[in-house]
Protein backbone atom coordinates (compact mmCIF):
# COMPACT_ATOMS: atom_id res chain seq x y z
CA UNK A 1 0.00 0.00 0.00
CA UNK A 2 2.74 2.20 1.07
CA UNK A 3 5.98 2.26 -0.31
CA UNK A 4 9.03 4.17 0.46
CA UNK A 5 12.22 4.35 -1.94
CA UNK A 6 15.47 5.61 -0.38
CA UNK A 7 14.14 9.22 0.40
CA UNK A 8 16.52 12.10 1.43
CA UNK A 9 15.07 14.52 3.53
CA UNK A 10 16.07 17.35 5.94
CA UNK A 11 16.14 20.64 7.12
CA UNK A 12 19.04 23.33 5.26
CA UNK A 13 22.10 21.57 4.77
CA UNK A 14 21.09 19.10 7.88
CA UNK A 15 20.14 15.73 6.53
CA UNK A 16 18.03 14.04 8.90
CA UNK A 17 16.36 10.65 6.34
CA UNK A 18 18.76 9.20 4.45
CA UNK A 19 18.69 6.93 1.77
CA UNK A 20 14.98 5.62 3.72
CA UNK A 21 12.83 2.65 2.27
CA UNK A 22 10.13 0.88 3.82
CA UNK A 23 6.81 -1.01 2.84
CA UNK A 24 3.64 -1.41 4.63
CA UNK A 25 0.94 -3.47 3.97
CA UNK A 26 -2.76 -2.37 4.45
CA UNK A 27 -2.80 -5.85 6.04
CA UNK A 28 -0.13 -5.30 8.55
CA UNK A 29 -0.47 -2.84 10.75
CA UNK A 30 3.47 -1.38 10.81
CA UNK A 31 5.61 0.49 13.92
CA UNK A 32 8.72 2.84 12.88
CA UNK A 33 10.80 2.82 16.33
CA UNK A 34 13.81 4.90 17.43
CA UNK A 35 15.30 7.01 19.92
CA UNK A 36 14.78 10.63 20.37
CA UNK A 37 16.33 12.22 17.04
CA UNK A 38 16.03 9.19 14.65
CA UNK A 39 14.40 10.87 12.35
CA UNK A 40 10.66 9.83 13.45
CA UNK A 41 8.32 12.73 13.76
CA UNK A 42 10.72 14.14 10.24
CA UNK A 43 9.21 10.82 8.82
CA UNK A 44 5.94 11.67 9.78
CA UNK A 45 6.24 15.39 8.16
CA UNK A 46 7.36 14.07 5.03
CA UNK A 47 4.63 11.32 4.26
CA UNK A 48 1.74 14.17 5.58
CA UNK A 49 3.31 16.60 2.62
CA UNK A 50 4.63 18.86 5.59
CA UNK A 51 8.33 18.32 4.29
CA UNK A 52 9.94 18.12 0.72
CA UNK A 53 11.63 15.13 -0.62
CA UNK A 54 14.93 16.13 -2.03
CA UNK A 55 15.40 12.43 -3.58
CA UNK A 56 13.56 9.32 -3.92
CA UNK A 57 9.69 8.38 -4.53
CA UNK A 58 6.77 7.86 -1.85
CA UNK A 59 4.10 5.54 -3.30
CA UNK A 60 0.32 5.01 -2.26
CA UNK A 61 -1.61 2.16 -3.83
CA UNK A 62 1.12 1.96 -6.39
CA UNK A 63 1.17 6.18 -7.36
CA UNK A 64 3.77 8.35 -6.93
CA UNK A 65 2.51 10.91 -4.67
CA UNK A 66 5.91 12.41 -3.45
CA UNK A 67 5.12 16.47 -5.16
CA UNK A 68 1.89 16.30 -3.61
CA UNK A 69 0.99 18.74 -1.03
CA UNK A 70 -0.44 17.60 2.20
CA UNK A 71 -4.38 18.68 1.51
CA UNK A 72 -4.05 16.61 -1.19
CA UNK A 73 -2.64 13.45 0.71
CA UNK A 74 -5.26 14.14 2.64
CA UNK A 75 -8.36 13.96 0.00
CA UNK A 76 -6.53 10.27 -0.65
CA UNK A 77 -6.74 8.86 2.66
CA UNK A 78 -3.14 9.82 4.05
CA UNK A 79 -3.87 10.83 7.51
CA UNK A 80 -2.14 11.77 10.33
CA UNK A 81 -2.26 11.93 14.08
CA UNK A 82 0.39 14.67 15.20
CA UNK A 83 2.27 14.54 17.93
CA UNK A 84 0.72 16.60 20.97
CA UNK A 85 -2.37 15.29 20.03
CA UNK A 86 -3.37 19.38 18.89
CA UNK A 87 -6.93 19.37 19.79
CA UNK A 88 -8.41 22.77 19.73
CA UNK A 89 -9.12 23.23 23.71
CA UNK A 90 -11.61 26.23 23.20
CA UNK A 91 -13.67 24.08 21.15
CA UNK A 92 -16.34 21.62 21.50
CA UNK A 93 -15.17 17.39 21.74
CA UNK A 94 -18.37 17.86 19.19
CA UNK A 95 -16.71 21.04 17.10
CA UNK A 96 -13.03 19.25 16.47
CA UNK A 97 -14.83 16.08 15.52
CA UNK A 98 -16.63 18.28 12.87
CA UNK A 99 -13.34 19.69 11.61
CA UNK A 100 -11.84 16.75 10.94
CA UNK A 101 -14.64 16.26 8.01
CA UNK A 102 -13.63 19.61 6.42
CA UNK A 103 -11.93 17.44 3.07
CA UNK A 104 -15.71 16.01 2.68
CA UNK A 105 -17.42 19.01 3.98
CA UNK A 106 -20.32 18.88 6.84
CA UNK A 107 -19.84 15.29 8.48
CA UNK A 108 -22.96 12.81 8.24
CA UNK A 109 -24.46 11.91 11.97
CA UNK A 110 -23.41 8.36 11.04
CA UNK A 111 -19.92 9.19 10.42
CA UNK A 112 -20.66 10.58 14.01
CA UNK A 113 -22.20 8.13 15.37
CA UNK A 114 -19.35 5.65 14.18
CA UNK A 115 -16.94 7.79 16.17
CA UNK A 116 -18.77 7.80 19.10
CA UNK A 117 -19.26 3.94 19.30
CA UNK A 118 -15.86 3.54 18.65
CA UNK A 119 -15.33 6.39 21.75
CA UNK A 120 -18.27 6.38 23.99
CA UNK A 121 -15.92 8.98 26.11
CA UNK A 122 -16.50 11.36 23.03
CA UNK A 123 -20.54 11.11 23.01
CA UNK A 124 -20.91 11.87 26.61
CA UNK A 125 -18.45 14.79 26.67
CA UNK A 126 -19.54 16.01 23.19
CA UNK A 127 -20.46 20.11 24.66
CA UNK A 128 -17.29 19.66 26.74
CA UNK A 129 -14.73 22.10 25.78
CA UNK A 130 -11.78 20.00 24.92
CA UNK A 131 -8.69 21.28 26.63
CA UNK A 132 -10.49 20.00 29.85
CA UNK A 133 -10.16 16.25 29.21
CA UNK A 134 -7.24 14.41 30.64
CA UNK A 135 -4.85 13.42 28.31
CA UNK A 136 -5.84 10.33 27.48
CA UNK A 137 -9.44 11.35 26.34
CA UNK A 138 -7.58 14.22 24.41
CA UNK A 139 -6.03 11.20 22.14
CA UNK A 140 -8.99 9.56 21.55
CA UNK A 141 -10.30 12.58 20.15
CA UNK A 142 -7.34 13.10 17.90
CA UNK A 143 -8.00 9.34 17.15
CA UNK A 144 -11.83 10.09 15.96
CA UNK A 145 -10.81 13.61 14.34
CA UNK A 146 -8.73 11.95 11.95
CA UNK A 147 -11.24 8.84 11.61
CA UNK A 148 -13.65 11.78 10.22
CA UNK A 149 -11.46 12.71 7.81
CA UNK A 150 -11.88 8.83 6.45
CA UNK A 151 -8.45 7.73 6.00
CA UNK A 152 -7.44 4.55 4.39
CA UNK A 153 -3.36 5.27 5.87
CA UNK A 154 -3.19 6.42 9.73
CA UNK A 155 0.22 7.92 10.67
CA UNK A 156 -0.13 8.46 14.61
CA UNK A 157 3.27 9.98 16.09
CA UNK A 158 4.35 9.40 19.12
CA UNK A 159 0.32 8.80 20.69
CA UNK A 160 1.95 7.60 23.76
CA UNK A 161 3.43 10.97 25.04
CA UNK A 162 2.82 12.16 28.49
CA UNK A 163 0.35 9.28 29.27
CA UNK A 164 0.02 7.37 31.65
CA UNK A 165 0.88 3.61 31.24
CA UNK A 166 -3.38 2.94 32.06
CA UNK A 167 -4.16 5.53 28.77
CA UNK A 168 -1.67 3.97 26.56
CA UNK A 169 -2.95 0.63 26.72
CA UNK A 170 -6.49 2.27 25.89
CA UNK A 171 -5.04 3.91 22.91
CA UNK A 172 -2.97 0.60 21.77
CA UNK A 173 -6.73 -0.94 22.11
CA UNK A 174 -8.46 1.99 20.06
CA UNK A 175 -6.22 1.96 17.27
CA UNK A 176 -6.21 -2.49 17.11
CA UNK A 177 -9.94 -1.55 16.79
CA UNK A 178 -9.49 0.81 13.88
CA UNK A 179 -7.33 -1.56 11.98
CA UNK A 180 -10.00 -3.75 12.50
CA UNK A 181 -12.23 -1.73 10.60
CA UNK A 182 -9.69 -1.92 7.38
CA UNK A 183 -7.77 1.36 8.08
CA UNK A 184 -4.16 1.02 7.31
CA UNK A 185 -1.54 1.62 10.46
CA UNK A 186 1.61 3.28 10.38
CA UNK A 187 2.92 3.88 14.24
CA UNK A 188 5.73 5.98 14.61
CA UNK A 189 6.88 5.42 18.19
CA UNK A 190 9.90 4.83 20.88
CA UNK A 191 7.00 3.42 23.55
CA UNK A 192 8.26 -0.38 22.79
CA UNK A 193 4.88 -1.82 24.88
CA UNK A 194 2.59 0.36 22.81
CA UNK A 195 4.33 -1.06 19.16
CA UNK A 196 4.15 -4.51 20.48
CA UNK A 197 0.43 -4.20 21.08
CA UNK A 198 -0.49 -2.93 17.97
CA UNK A 199 1.91 -3.66 15.24
CA UNK A 200 2.55 -6.99 13.27
CA UNK A 201 5.50 -5.71 11.20
CA UNK A 202 8.59 -3.08 12.71
CA UNK A 203 10.57 -0.85 11.30
CA UNK A 204 14.08 0.14 13.34
CA UNK A 205 15.10 3.73 12.50
CA UNK A 206 18.68 4.89 13.76
CA UNK A 207 19.97 8.12 12.74
CA UNK A 208 17.93 8.45 9.58
CA UNK A 209 18.16 5.21 7.80
CA UNK A 210 15.79 1.97 8.50
CA UNK A 211 18.32 -0.58 10.23
CA UNK A 212 16.29 -3.49 10.80
CA UNK A 213 12.61 -4.99 9.91
CA UNK A 214 11.04 -8.25 10.38
CA UNK A 215 7.78 -9.52 12.16
CA UNK A 216 6.76 -7.69 15.33
CA UNK A 217 6.85 -10.34 17.33
CA UNK A 218 10.19 -11.50 16.64
CA UNK A 219 11.89 -7.98 16.33
CA UNK A 220 10.75 -6.23 19.29
CA UNK A 221 11.29 -9.18 21.85
CA UNK A 222 15.00 -9.46 22.28
CA UNK A 223 15.85 -7.44 25.10
CA UNK A 224 19.60 -6.98 23.22
CA UNK A 225 17.91 -5.23 20.82
CA UNK A 226 15.91 -2.49 22.53
CA UNK A 227 19.01 -1.66 24.21
CA UNK A 228 20.78 -1.26 21.25
CA UNK A 229 18.12 0.61 19.49
CA UNK A 230 15.69 2.59 21.68
CA UNK A 231 18.10 3.03 24.82
CA UNK A 232 16.19 1.43 27.05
Amino acid sequence: MLEIRDIDVGYGGLRVLQEFSIRIARERPAAVLGTNGAGKTTLCRTLSGLLPVRRGQILFDGEDVTALGSAERVRRGIVQVPEGRQVFPEMSVLDNLRLGAFVHGEPSREEIAEVHALFPILAERSRQNAGLLSGGEQQMLALGRALMTRPRLLILDEPSQGLAPKAVDQVGEAVRRIAARGVAILLVEQNLALAEMVAEHAFILETGRCVRDGPAAELLSGDALAKSYLGI
